[in-house]
């Protein structure tokens, strides 16, 4: 299965279904399966702005699988749309209006049981076992 390795608070946002969007200056035609990889890099300014959810921010581990859907180059009419979805999620890729590049949609949102695991740049592939989090 296809994995992109995240930073922190950021790939915890999306494991909680807060942030829809991921953000990369390449674009991809991988549509489908993708687990979410909490890199061992924290944005501490980030993690302040975002210590209100109460989420848990774990390192060096798979933390998510998700649906990539879509690949949308972010000009402004898709920075009005981020806007209007999450203004305090997206506030940095609505800001920088000089910064030219590409939203990953991500749908479906399953936590799985978290895998410890290096990151790597890119798409990367991981063929091990994956479990959902229970509910209960």
């Amino acid at each position: 299965m296809k994995v992109i390795t995240i930073k922190q608070p950021f790939a915890s946002l999306i494991a909680a279904g807060i942030k829809e969007y991921e953000f990369r200056t390449w674009k991809t035609k991988y549509r489908g399966e993708i687990l979410i990889h909490a890199g061992k890099g924290i944005n501490r300014k980030a993690m302040k702005k975002f210590e209100s959810f109460g989420l848990e921010y774990p390192t060096g581990c798979i933390i998510a699988k998700v649906n990539l859907t879509d690949c949308v180059l972010i000009d402004q009419n898709m920075r009005i749309k981020l806007q209007e979805e999450n203004e305090l999620v997206y506030s940095s890729i609505i800001k920088h209006t000089d910064w030219n590049g590409y939203g990953f949609k991500l749908e479906q949102v399953k936590r799985i049981k978290p895998i410890p695991i290096n990151g790597k740049l890119s798409l990367w592939d991981f063929d091990g076992p994956v479990e959902l989090e229970s509910d209960s």
